[in-house]
């Protein structure tokens, strides 16, 4: 059986400057060493209601007509609705495409969305962008308490970065679900759900529901995969699971590789075991990501941290082309995201 991911749990709710510095410092180090965060006490930012809410949403927009959600299909800004096996994360090991469907929404402007929407949701807007408002609140809270915890001057730096009235991002808020193995006569029990990836962005935030098995991440031997439980020891009674932070390929890449993006998939779990007890895939998986991305036009330059700036990556052939520690030339965020 599979060790479980050893992913540090991080208390957000901190009162007080000494309190503050203290939980900046943890994630750091999380971000460094693992490049995964689990974080609780988020109810004053991000309160059960509305996680709850917002999955009860995704199941509905799922059980849409598919004529809605194909006149909804994903877009080259890549918003809209995804059907199985559209995306398929890693063509080098994949038999097919990802067993998943997924619906990204994009930024809201003036409180509208700047897509077509499946009109089974359509009374459910507000409640969707009003969700979205509070990831996005919570992610500059995380990119302030990183600058923190860097001794960046000033700690705003990534934060100011990420700010909406600076222009539009490839931010996305995603909807995601996963059938059983049990429910396609096409899978096999070695197909993935999600294959292997790092993400694109700043940081990535998922949540996940209570006994749904299925996220890995990929340890540093580069050959073990891990699961990742919902809820991790401690946090079984919490009214919701942690949150989940991850670090992406941006924020990496922008850190000079100082903070970890770590490769993580989901798979269907073994039939009849589990390596975490209390979570099974033998029902639909639900999901939710907000890939957190800085403004589009924002330059990627480097940052004012005596840590990042004396740090060296041990794999000298590491995708760290153009960082703007090692050569003169600066990509904006736009520029990093389309090159992925």
């Amino acid at each position: 059986m599979a060790k479980v991911a050893k992913i540090p749990i991080i208390d957000i709710a901190a009162d007080g400057e000494e309190a503050q510095l203290q939980v900046a410092k943890e994630l750091v180090e999380a971000a460094v060493e693992h490049g995964f965060i689990y974080i609780k006490n988020t109810g004053r930012d991000i309160h059960t209601e509305a996680v709850e809410g917002a999955f009860n949403l995704s199941k509905k927009l799922f059980n849409a007509p598919l004529e809605e959600k194909q006149a909804c299909s994903i877009q080259k800004n890549n918003r809209g609705w995804s059907a199985m096996h559209y995306e398929t994360l890693d063509p080098k090991n994949q038999r097919v495409g990802d067993f998943k469907e997924a619906f990204n929404f994009g930024e809201f402007k003036d409180g509208k969305p700047q897509q077509p929407i499946p009109p089974t949701i359509e009374p459910d807007l507000d409640q969707i962008r009003a969700f979205s408002d509070l990831c996005y609140d919570m992610c500059l809270k995380i990119n302030t308490l990183l600058g923190i915890g860097l001794e960046i001057n000033p700690p705003s730096f990534f934060t100011t970065a990420h700010l909406r009235e600076n222009g539009a991002s490839g931010t996305i808020l995603r909807l995601l679900h996963y059938p059983p193995l049990t429910s396609i006569s096409t899978a096999e029990s070695s197909d993935v759900r999600a294959g292997a990836h790092s993400d694109y962005g700043s940081i990535t935030m998922l949540f996940r529901l209570k006994g749904q098995a299925g996220l890995e991440i990929l340890t540093q031997d580069n050959k073990t995969w891990a699961p990742v439980p919902v809820c991790p020891p401690g946090t079984e009674n919490d009214p919701s699971p942690p949150i989940l932070v991850n670090i992406g390929d941006l924020l990496s890449y922008w850190t000079n590789g100082l903070l970890r993006s770590t490769v993580h998939r989901v798979v269907f779990p073994p039939a009849g075991t589990s390596a975490i007890e209390g979570e099974t895939g033998t029902e639909p998986r639900y999901s939710i990501a907000y890939f957190c991305h800085p403004v589009g036009t924002s330059p990627l330059t480097a940052v004012p941290s005596e840590r990042v700036k004396a740090f060296r990556p041990k794999d000298a052939s590491s995708s760290l082309e153009g960082n703007p520690h090692t050569e003169r030339k600066v990509l904006t965020a736009d520029e990093h995201l389309f090159s992925r």
